[in-house]
This record gives structure tokens, C-alpha cells and sequence, in this order.
């Protein structure tokens, strides 16, 4: 069994994150969501929950117990990072270093395991030259990436924005993993 954090972010995409969680537990994963505050106007942490029978984490201070440093601990038993859906935001923090929530400090502490990033976003934020600077930072650090595909975003442009079916994803996380 593998120890997988899923990272979900603010975009409309956070709902496929759910068939993301319940296909990676149903597989013998043991699978640990980090909801960002942005991802939680989207999707609720009891549905995560419910998922995968796990705690779901939202804040870096909740639950505070001087015995774990939660976001190392987290970062130690992962055996793979998978962020999606990830939202500009979160790729320009984690491109920076910055570690101000709980999924950029987990990232951060994440030692020699895979990270797997998938964006979702509107098109013109996409391809914007900051947000494909700061995909290609990541990418020279060692991050995996899973292209966002060409579709009908929810701002009613066609474009490359939209999260990559959840099928592709799980195949390369399958891969990683073994």
C-alpha cells in the first residue's frame, strides 16, 4: 500500500478530485487530501473524508499537537504528491518556495518522491508567461506535470485549461508509484 497526498486546490476541477481519492483508496492506497481554503469553496472535506476513510487536512494550526509536526509527518510517509487540481496560485507558491497553508508546507517537506502537478485554469492564465515560468521552475526541480487538455472551460472559452481526465492522471500516478 502506498501513502499518496492529494492536494486540491481552488478550481472548479476540485470536484473530480473526489473520483481522484476513491479510485486511489479503492486501489490499496492509503490517500491523504490536503484541501486548500480556496479548494474548500469548491468541495467539502467530508466528502474527502468519506472517500477515504482519513482525516482531512485544511489548516496548518488545527489540531496543533506538540508530539507531530503534522506537515513533516505528512511530508515523511508520502510516497507520492498528487496536486490536483492545481491552480495557478498554488504553482506560482510552490515555484517561489512559499509555504503559507498546509499543502505548500507539505510540499516543501516532501524529500526524493515524486511530486505530480496537474493544472486546471483558464487558458489565458495558463499559458500566461509567469504561470509557464513558474511550470517550468518546477519542472527543473523535479516536479511531474500532466498537461491540461483543449475544452469548453466554465468561463465559456475554448481552450487548454482544463483538467486532464482523471484516467490520465491515475495512470501516471499508477506508473510512479511502482
Amino acid at each position: 500500500m502506498s501513502n499518496v497526498i492529494l492536494g486540491v486546490t481552488g478550481s472548479i476541477a476540485a470536484y473530480k478530485a473526489a473520483d481522484l481519492a476513491n479510485t486511489l483508496t479503492k486501489e490499496g492506497n492509503s490517500v491523504h487530501v490536503i484541501l486548500t481554503k480556496s479548494g474548500e469553496k469548491f468541495i467539502t472535506p467530508m466528502t474527502f473524508q468519506s472517500l477515504t476513510k482519513n482525516k482531512v487536512h485544511t489548516d496548518m494550526f488545527a489540531d496543533y499537537m506538540p508530539s507531530e509536526i503534522q506537515h513533516i509527518s505528512l511530508a515523511r510517509k508520502a510516497d507520492l504528491a498528487l496536486i490536483a487540481p492545481a491552480s495557478a496560485d498554488f504553482i506560482a507558491k510552490a515555484a517561489a518556495g512559499i509555504a503559507d497553508d498546509m499543502l505548500t508546507t507539505v510540499i516543501l517537506a516532501i524529500k526524493n518522491k515524486p511530486i505530480v502537478v496537474c493544472p486546471a485554469m483558464n487558458t489565458d492564465m495558463y499559458e500566461n508567461p509567469i504561470t509557464q515560468r513558474n511550470i517550468n521552475t518546477l519542472k527543473e526541480f523535479g516536479f511531474y506535470f500532466v498537461e491540461p487538455r483543449e475544452a469548453m472551460l466554465a468561463c465559456n472559452s475554448i481552450g487548454k485549461g482544463a483538467l486532464a481526465e482523471n484516467d490520465v492522471i491515475l495512470d501516471s500516478v499508477r506508473k510512479l508509484l511502482k
